[in-house]
């Protein structure tokens, strides 16, 4: 029969045990007929099983126990209490306000301060989200402050024209001049008239 490891929840296996573990992960990675013999075996080690982890749920029960007597002893239990505490921590116990008041009140020794900085981390991320959801816990006490807006600097106006002085006349507009006026034809020279000479010839 499989017994337990220890508090944190392991099972020691042995020979016999193992080699039925064995064929039951064969079985079921490549499915085959199993004997009568196998089924009769995973079944005893299935029960067997169950029955250790019951018997390893006791032990850590004992524990915690026990470091409840010492807690509540204390200051005169200190060493035992540190001792129980980390065992139980490494066994999956989550610490209570108890064991976090009685560790301040033990933070001169190293251990104690130790295990108080271990503890404030184990109960920040046993929270939902973990250390993110109590960063946000922490954001919703507090009074959210709205961003300053900065007056934003005037942009400076375009320099307008200078305004005419009194009294000044208006300059004319220019007509804009014709492609005529720029390029004048020139008009053909007048023939010379025919020579009568030539002519009577």
């Amino acid at each position: 029969m499989p017994t337990p490891y220890g508090s944190r929840g392991g099972l020691a296996f042995g020979a016999e045990e193992l080699r039925v573990l064995r064929r039951a992960l064969a079985l079921a990675l490549h499915p085959s007929p199993a004997t009568a013999d196998d089924v009769q075996d995973c079944l005893r080690l299935a029960a067997s099983l169950d029955e250790a982890t019951r018997e390893s749920a006791r032990l850590r029960a004992f524990l915690v126990a026990d470091l409840g007597r010492y807690r509540a002893a204390l200051p005169g239990t200190a060493a035992g209490y540190l001792a129980l505490l980390e065992e139980a921590l490494g066994a999956g116990y989550r610490p209570q306000p108890d064991d976090l008041a009685a560790l301040r009140a033990l933070r001169g020794n190293p251990t104690a301060a130790a295990l108080l900085r271990h503890c404030e981390r184990v109960r920040l991320t046993a929270l939902p989200g973990g250390l993110a959801s109590a960063g946000q816990e922490r954001e919703r006490g507090e009074p959210q402050k709205k961003p300053e807006r900065r007056p934003s600097a005037p942009h400076p106006a375009p320099n307008p024209s200078p305004a005419p002085a009194p009294g000044t006349p208006r300059p004319t507009r220019r007509p804009v001049p014709t492609p005529g006026e720029v390029f004048p034809r020139r008009k053909p020279a007048t023939p010379p008239p025919p020579d009568r000479h030539l002519a009577a010839g």
